[in-house]
């Protein structure tokens, strides 16, 4: 996965609480396992004015202007703020897939569902938790202010403002590791190609019958 060191995004404001997984990619997309291909239906019945289907084309279907991620002064965003308790419902991964498809590279929100902020770092989608009262002031200046940015920077687990303020947030230090150097599970599995070659090598030689 792509690592995350320091961004700079434009914001976008979704002023919801409890965003379900089935809003943020509806079950009717789940069809396949590969990692792509799921942008195009993010929060598809909230973009579209019509119901989307698997595997057709989305260029001509009639947007829902008053969304959020469908306004000209949002399009582009790779920072998205979020109220309480996103990503909850089901477990699937498909989420955090679609939402890094679109774009989105982070989350700011008070809270997130457990599997969901699971499931998005491992993907290398950073969530970030801060104070609602926090977000409160965020989505106040993202609205006031267009073309308003966030500086990210995962080293110093710092959020920035145009105007200088700086929060501070949490991660766990192993996930932080694996953001920082582009890790998801089966790139740390390689990190031990050697020791798992050389444990191959002996387990063969102690007991050769068993790969007859």
């Amino acid at each position: 996965m792509e690592k995350f060191i320091r961004k700079e995004g434009l914001v976008a404001p979704l002023d919801r609480a409890n965003v379900d997984t089935d809003a943020i990619i509806p079950k009717q997309f789940l069809k396949s396992i590969k990692r792509t291909g799921f942008g195009p239906n993010l929060f598809d019945e909230w973009r579209y004015l019509d119901r989307g289907e698997p595997d057709a084309d989305n260029s001509g279907r009639p947007l829902n202007r008053d969304f959020v991620l469908n306004r000209q002064r949002f399009i582009g965003a790779t920072v998205l703020l979020a109220r309480e308790n996103f990503g909850c419902g089901s477990s699937r991964e498909h989420a955090p897939w679609a939402l890094l498809q679109f774009g989105i590279q982070t989350i700011i929100a008070p809270s997130f569902a457990d599997i969901f902020y699971n499931n998005s770092l491992k993907n290398g989608l950073l969530l970030i938790k801060l104070d609602a009262k926090i977000v409160d002031q965020l989505f106040r200046e993202t609205e006031a202010n267009e073309g308003y940015r966030l500086a990210i920077d995962l080293e110093q687990q710092s959020v920035t403002t145009p105007g200088g303020e700086t929060f501070k947030f949490d991660i766990d230090p192993h996930r932080k590791h694996c953001m920082l150097n582009g890790l998801d599970d089966i790139g740390l599995t390689l990190g031990h190609a050697d020791e798992i070659r050389a444990f191959e090598t002996k387990h063969k030689t102690a007991q050769p019958w068993l790969f007859a």
